[in-house]
């Protein structure tokens, strides 16, 4: 099961090479990660979603962040209700005749187009990840040339 982790961290060199180690070390896969400042920039703000079998992976994972120096607080939202995006910029075929089917697609969805030439268009959509697969399957009808997602970030 996946599992969605905050950490407050000091906004030092290395603490990600730290953090990234401690779950390499221990066999554990992040399957998204998303880092950027607080508002105070000497403090950094990590999401990562982890996939944890039980509760037993998931405690020594906390206990395992919650030993590092340089951590501040760990918050698990397992049991917590929380809002969760993710990004998503997406280069789709798209030529002048379909301009208007693609945004009446995009309607649908928290996306706009970002840039249009040369019979492609770059798109952006914001949502959960149910949202964002969806989003997913309807743009794949115009054909997804490239894509790129942002990890899951997420506030109680």
């Amino acid at each position: 099961m996946k599992h969605i982790i905050s950490v407050l961290v000091e906004n030092k060199f290395g603490v990600l090479a730290r953090v990234a180690g401690l779950f390499s070390a221990r066999g554990y896969n992040i399957a998204s990660l998303a880092v950027s400042e607080t508002l105070d920039p000497t403090i950094s703000y990590m999401t990562m979603v982890v996939d944890a079998k039980d509760a037993t992976i998931l405690e020594q994972i906390k206990k395992q962040l919650n030993k590092l120096i340089d951590v501040i607080t760990v918050t698990d939202f397992t049991k917590k209700e929380y809002i969760d995006r993710e990004l998503v910029l997406a280069k789709v075929v798209c030529p002048a005749k379909e301009k208007a089917k693609l945004e009446a697609a995009l309607n649908k969805f928290v996306a706009k187009v970002i840039q249009c030439k040369a019979e492609v268009a770059i798109v952006e959509a914001v949502g959960n990840q149910e949202q964002i697969n969806h989003f997913l399957t309807t743009m794949e009808r115009f054909g997804i040339k490239e894509l790129v997602r942002t990890g899951r970030i997420a506030i109680v």
